[in-house]
């Protein structure tokens, strides 16, 4: 019986030794997306982390690229940048090297250790807006239009629709009494200057569900222009304030965080007109988002989520925010060869150029200096049921942008 029990042992070992060079080789790799469901970003998260998912998931049931494939750890981090910390190291363990949080403050807590570990930190549409410095933070990647280059998309619509002539024109800032909230500010002074409009802002205190007074305020000034720069529900809050006090929505135009959700609130007919800065193609007609919709939810049954959020805002930035580093990864196979490792990735992404998936995003190229792929966007307007574009995909005033990530950039170098 003891011989038995020894040859079985033997078998056993024997057998799992074997085993161990087939895992250490799986080609896979796995992102960390510790977000958070339950707090601050609740209106954005289950709907962002399901585009993402479902376009990996998608690339998988494609046999994934070059040979490789994808996994992904997912978990609510409440927003509280200690839980998101706890999260990335448990899923660095897990093998995760590349990570999108959802979240500037759980973003910002990690990214000094995100850079220490070598670690890819995806941080489009939130986080750090001079993480557009590739120079400066090696690590980072913004993937997308920062909010300085939101600001300046947004006012070179303004310029365009007042026939390239703002002097004497009045330009508001409606928005949320916070450091996200304040950011486009500079910006705007300086446009102001440059083009000769008059520029004023109004806070309102958060959470944003009282904005009379505030809005009240803006009437006095009678701006010719409102931007509106909240997220959540004080961007319905916002839309409504603007209808009681008479403004005309065709002149208001929001930041990135105004979706399908937000025209209900506010009542789909009554909110027709009001613009938004757009960074991918919301909807279900573009041929990725018609993949996903059958590869992914009608045969393999692999859905991430509610089959209903599939083309919505939100959804489609999503899928936007990955699609670059599947991307990359392709690049990687194709210029470095195996084994495709983090560092071959973060060379790769930054050898992306002229990526938009087949138009549902604006075309970006990322270089080392430039982590935020050129700060591209269109604005586009809701018509009462959709949303439609009004201008090409574009970029404006990149030299007020990037002074201003050089400046914060530098601030951040000073303080290390």
């Amino acid at each position: 019986m003891r011989r038995w029990v020894y040859w079985v042992l033997v078998l056993v070992l024997a057998a799992g030794l074997a085993a161990v060079p087939a895992l250490a080789q799986q080609k896979v790799i796995t992102f960390g997306f510790p977000v958070d469901y339950t707090r601050v970003y609740v209106f954005v998260a289950e709907e962002w982390t399901q585009g993402m998912v479902d376009y990996l998931t998608l690339m998988n049931l494609k046999g994934g690229v070059g040979g490789y494939t994808f996994d992904w750890r997912v978990v609510d981090t409440g927003n509280e940048p200690q839980r998101g910390i706890e999260a990335y190291e448990r899923f660095r363990r897990e093998g995760a090297t590349i990570f999108n949080f959802i979240s500037t403050p759980v973003s910002n807590a990690v990214a000094p250790r995100a850079m220490e570990d070598g670690v890819i930190l995806l941080m489009p549409f939130h986080g750090r807006s001079d993480a557009a410095d590739g120079q400066t933070f090696p690590w980072l990647f913004s993937l997308g239009a920062n909010y300085w280059s939101q600001a300046t998309v947004i006012v070179q619509h303004i310029l365009e629709a007042e026939g390239g002539n703002l002097r004497g024109k009045r330009i508001g800032l409606v928005h949320i009494d916070s450091p996200f909230g304040r950011e486009p500010i500079p910006v705007l002074e300086e446009l102001s200057r440059r083009l000769g409009f008059e520029f004023q802002s109004f806070a309102f205190p958060s959470p944003g569900t009282e904005q009379s007074a505030t809005w009240a305020q803006v009437r006095r000034f009678r701006p010719d222009w409102v931007l509106l720069w909240s997220a959540g529900p004080s961007q319905s809050v916002g839309v409504r304030e603007a209808i009681r006090n008479g403004f005309p929505l065709d002149r208001l135009v929001s930041v990135i965080w105004l979706d399908e959700k937000d025209m209900n609130i506010v009542g789909a007919a009554q909110a027709r007109g009001v613009k938004r800065f757009e960074a991918a193609v919301p909807g279900r007609e573009h041929p990725v988002v018609q993949e996903i919709l059958q590869k992914v939810y009608q045969e393999a049954g692999k859905g991430f989520g509610k089959i209903e959020n599939v083309g919505s805002t939100y959804y489609v930035v999503g899928i936007a925010s990955v699609a670059p580093v599947v991307e990359a990864v392709r690049i990687a196979v194709e210029r470095f060869g195996e084994p495709v490792t983090v560092d071959k990735i973060r060379a790769a992404l930054e050898m992306v150029s002229n990526f938009d998936l087949n138009g549902l995003m604006p075309p970006i190229t990322i270089t080392p200096q430039d982590h935020e792929g050129g700060g591209m966007g269109r604005i586009s307007q809701w018509d009462g049921s959709r949303w439609v574009p009004v201008t090409d995909w574009m970029s404006a005033f990149r030299d007020v942008v990037w002074e201003m990530v050089y400046k914060s950039s530098a601030q951040f170098r000073q303080g290390q």
